[in-house]
C-alpha cells in the first residue's frame, strides 16, 4: 500500500530540503560556490531491487563554458535513500564523485531495495543538501499486480511555452514517467514569451549543449516532475538535430556536412543528454554511440520496450505519394537488424499482460491529403512501410497479446488501431497506438485543426484526435488499459489548469480502441 504522505506536502518538502546534516571538511569551499543543486534531482530506470539516482552540481547552470559554474575538480557526493520523506529510516547510503569530465553529474545505481516500494532520496555535498526526490522500485519480475499508473510525454520546446503540464504531472500519483524524446530543442529560438533559447544560436558544441540543458532543467515545473517519480527516457531527433538519420545530418540545413563531422556533433549531444538524465552506466555514451534501446518489466502487468528510432534507421526518402514504391523497399529499416530481432524476440517471450513499445515517431498510417490523393510523412513509420509490416507480421506470428505503442514527436494526440493492412479497414487489428501531444512545442494548439479533420476523414483506424498541449496518464489493470489525454489549454502564460480531454480504453484480449469518452 502506498504511503499516504501528501503529494503537495512532499513537493514543498522537496523544494525546501529542510533537513540537517553534519558539516564536512569541504563545507566552506562548497558554500563559496553558491547553490549546487539548481538543477534538482531525478531517478530512473527502476528495477525490482533499485533505481538510478541523479543530480548535477551547477551553481551557474547557463555559464557559457558549459561547466555550470563549477571548478575543474572532483567533488565527493553522498547519496541517501530512505523509507520516509523525513529520512528517519535511511536504508541505503553511498558516495559518488562528480567530475568535470562529465559536467559534475552523478549517476548512483542503488541496489538492495525492496520491490514495488516508495522511497525518498537526497544528495549531500559539504554543508549543502539537495531537494528531496520520491522514487519507486519496480515490482518483482512477473509478480502478480492489480495495476500500474504511469504518464508519458515528449516535446518540450522551452521558447514555445511554459512547462505547466509537468507541474500537474508532479501532482499525479504515478508509478513511472516515460519521456519519448525532444527533451531539448537544438535550434535558436527567441519565441514571444520571454523564454529565448540560450545560447541564442543553434547548438553544436558540447559546451553549448550543456548550456541548453542547464536552461531547460532550471525550469521549476520540470524539476518537480523529475522529483516526483522515476523516469524512463529515450532521445528522439532534437536532442541532436532535427530529422537526423544514422550518420546523416539534416540535409536542408547542412548540405555539405561530412558524416564524420556529424558523428562529432552526435557525440557531444549524447554526452550532454547522459549528463543530464537518470540513465544507467549501460547507456553511458562512447563517442557517437549510446545504448538507447532497452527493456523494463513491471510485474506481470507491463513489459516496456524502449526503442531507438534514429541511430539505426535508413535515411528518409524524399516526399512520396500514393504510388511511391520506395517506402515499401524491404532493405529500408527503422530499427536496424539487431534491434528489430531483439524487439521481436523479447515480445515473443513476454509473460506480461501489456506489451508496450516506447516509440518516438508514430506508426499508424496517416494519409495527409483529403480526397483520392494520398500523401505520407517520410520521417515517421509511413516512410518505412516495409519495416513496419515486418514488425506487425512479427507480432502476429509470435501471438503477442495486448500490443500497444506509446508515441511522441507529432505535437498532437491520436488514438488509433494498428492494422495489419491499413488499406483495408476490415484487416486484422494487431494492436493500439496512443500518440501523445507535446508539453509545450508549437504553442497552445487547438482542440481540432485542419490536419486533424483530414486525418480523421481519411484514416478510419484513427479514433480520437486533439492538438492541444499536455501529457498522457495511463492506468493499466489486468482487464483494461485507459489513457487519459490531459490537456493544458494555455501554455504561453505560466500556470493554468489541466483537464482530461478524453479517456480512451482498450480491453485486454481485444486489440484496438474499445471506447472514447
Amino acid at each position: 500500500m502506498r504511503d499516504q504522505f501528501g503529494r503537495r506536502h512532499f513537493l514543498t518538502l522537496a523544494g525546501a530540503a529542510a533537513v540537517a546534516t553534519a558539516v564536512v571538511p569541504e563545507a566552506r569551499a562548497t558554500s563559496r560556490l553558491g547553490e549546487l543543486f539548481t538543477l534538482g534531482v531525478a531517478s530512473g530506470d527502476p528495477q525490482p531491487d533499485g533505481v538510478v539516482l541523479w543530480t548535477r552540481l551547477a551553481p551557474e547552470p547557463t555559464a557559457p563554458d558549459g561547466h555550470g559554474g563549477m571548478p575543474a575538480k572532483r567533488y565527493q557526493v553522498t547519496w541517501e535513500i530512505a523509507e520516509d520523506p523525513r529520512f528517519r529510516r535511511i536504508v541505503r547510503r553511498g558516495v559518488e564523485h562528480a567530475v568535470p569530465e562529465w559536467a559534475h553529474s552523478v549517476h548512483a545505481e542503488v541496489h538492495g531495495l525492496r520491490p514495488d516500494r516508495e522511497y525518498w532520496y537526497r544528495f549531500v555535498v559539504g554543508d549543502q543538501i539537495s531537494p528531496v526526490g520520491r522514487t519507486r522500485t519496480a515490482p518483482a519480475w512477473y509478480s502478480s499486480l492489480k495495476g500500474l499508473t504511469f504518464a508519458f510525454a515528449s516535446c518540450q520546446a522551452y521558447a514555445d511555452g511554459y512547462f505547466t503540464a509537468f507541474r500537474h504531472m508532479a501532482d499525479e500519483d504515478l508509478d513511472l514517467v516515460v519521456h519519448l524524446g525532444d527533451y531539448i530543442y537544438e535550434g535558436g529560438n527567441r519565441g514571444t514569451i520571454g523564454r529565448a533559447h540560450l545560447p541564442a544560436a543553434e547548438v553544436f558544441s558540447l559546451a553549448d549543449y550543456r548550456v541548453r540543458y542547464g536552461q531547460y532543467k532550471s525550469d521549476p515545473d520540470l524539476r518537480a516532475a523529475h522529483a516526483a517519480a522515476p523516469w524512463v527516457v529515450a532521445p528522439d531527433d532534437h536532442e541532436v538535430e532535427n530529422n537526423w538519420a544514422g550518420d546523416i545530418s539534416q540535409i536542408d540545413t547542412e548540405p555539405d556536412q561530412d558524416p564524420a563531422v556529424f558523428r562529432e556533433r552526435r557525440a557531444a549531444a549524447y554526452r550532454a543528454y547522459y549528463e543530464n538524465l537518470p540513465l544507467r552506466r549501460t547507456s553511458m555514451p562512447r563517442g557517437p554511440e549510446m545504448q538507447v534501446y532497452r527493456r523494463l518489466t513491471f510485474g506481470n502487468v507491463l513489459q516496456l520496450n524502449v526503442l531507438d528510432t534514429r541511430r539505426f534507421r535508413t535515411d528518409q526518402l524524399e516526399q512520396c505519394a500514393q504510388n511511391c514504391d520506395g517506402r515499401w523497399d524491404p532493405a529500408r529499416t527503422m530499427l536496424g537488424d539487431r534491434q528489430e530481432k531483439w524487439l521481436l524476440d523479447g515480445l515473443g517471450r513476454s509473460r506480461a499482460r501489456w506489451n508496450v513499445l516506447g516509440n518516438q515517431i508514430f506508426a499508424f498510417e496517416a494519409d495527409h491529403d483529403a480526397g483520392a490523393s494520398e500523401r505520407y510523412g517520410m520521417d515517421t513509420w509511413d516512410g518505412y512501410a516495409a519495416a513496419r509490416q515486418r514488425l506487425f507480421d512479427g507480432v502476429v506470428a509470435r501471438d503477442v497479446d495486448n500490443f500497444v505503442m506509446i508515441t511522441g514527436d507529432a505535437h498532437r494526440s491520436v488514438a488509433a488501431d494498428l492494422k495489419l493492412n491499413f488499406s483495408d479497414p476490415a484487416s486484422r487489428t494487431v494492436g493500439t497506438e496512443f500518440l501523445g501531444t507535446s508539453i509545450s512545442s508549437g504553442g497552445n494548439g487547438a482542440d481540432m485543426d485542419s490536419l486533424g479533420v483530414t486525418w480523421l476523414a481519411e484514416n478510419p483506424h484513427m479514433k480520437f484526435h486533439n492538438s492541444q498541449r499536455g501529457y498522457q496518464r495511463c492506468v493499466l489493470t489486468q482487464d483494461a488499459w485507459r489513457t487519459d489525454y490531459r490537456v493544458v489549454p494555455e501554455v504561453r502564460v505560466a500556470g493554468g489548469p489541466v483537464l482530461t480531454r478524453a479517456g480512451v480504453t482498450v480491453e485486454a484480449g481485444r486489440p484496438g480502441v474499445a471506447d472514447v469518452s
